[in-house]
């Protein structure tokens, strides 16, 4: 898993509440089980028409957004089913980091396991950060996870707070395969000691 600790991206305003898993990754793409290669149909059903050309008025299909890799929300982002391949196209897009004022719970751990960093904060520093970047397409924010800090492009500096462990792992850039292996050591001994 790729490690964070700082990122600065283009935002995109996906000003919609209860955006659920079979949006941001639609059922017919889900045969494949390998991480790689779902962000091209990152929000299929939205991003595409019926022929398969893009929906200009979708979010991300607009100039200012195409390049984002930070997405600002509202509540509810994630519900629905526990897929994780919605994780894998928002990583595969290049998505690293996600701000709404809730997460669906599996969704929200799953985010953290695929090397994304979902922010939750309040609902009135949500609609603040909307208006910010409705006034300035294109707007870049910096996120710092070691300080947990946020900036916008236009000064603005808000504090967040990650679960410890999610973070260090995120830090680290260990999933849960990669925390198994570094007690490697722990479990040879533990096999040897009941081995006999």
């Amino acid at each position: 898993m790729q490690a964070l600790t700082t990122h600065t991206g283009v935002v995109l305003p996906m000003d919609r509440a209860n955006v659920d898993t079979d949006q941001l990754m639609p059922k017919q793409f889900l045969q494949r089980v390998e991480r790689t290669g779902f962000g091209q149909f990152l929000f299929h059903d939205w991003r595409f028409r019926d022929d398969e050309t893009e929906d200009p008025d979708f979010e991300l299909n607009q100039p200012a957004y195409r390049e984002a890799s930070i997405l600002l929300a509202r509540d509810n982002f994630g519900s629905g089913s526990s897929r994780e391949h919605a994780p894998w196209g928002l990583a595969d897009y290049g998505f690293r980091v996600l701000i709404a004022p809730s997460f669906a719970d599996i969704f929200y751990n799953n985010s953290f396991k695929n090397g994304i960093l979902p922010i939750i904060l309040p609902a009135e520093v949500v609609e603040d950060l909307f208006q910010r970047v409705y006034a300035s397409p294109g707007m870049k924010f910096a996120v710092d996870l070691e300080k947990q800090e946020l900036v916008t492009d236009d000064g603005l500096t808000i504090n967040f707070e990650v679960p410890a462990e999610r973070r260090q792992n995120l830090l680290e850039g260990l999933d849960e395969i990669a925390l198994t292996l570094c007690m490697e050591d722990k479990i040879a001994a533990y096999e040897k000691s009941t081995s006999s």
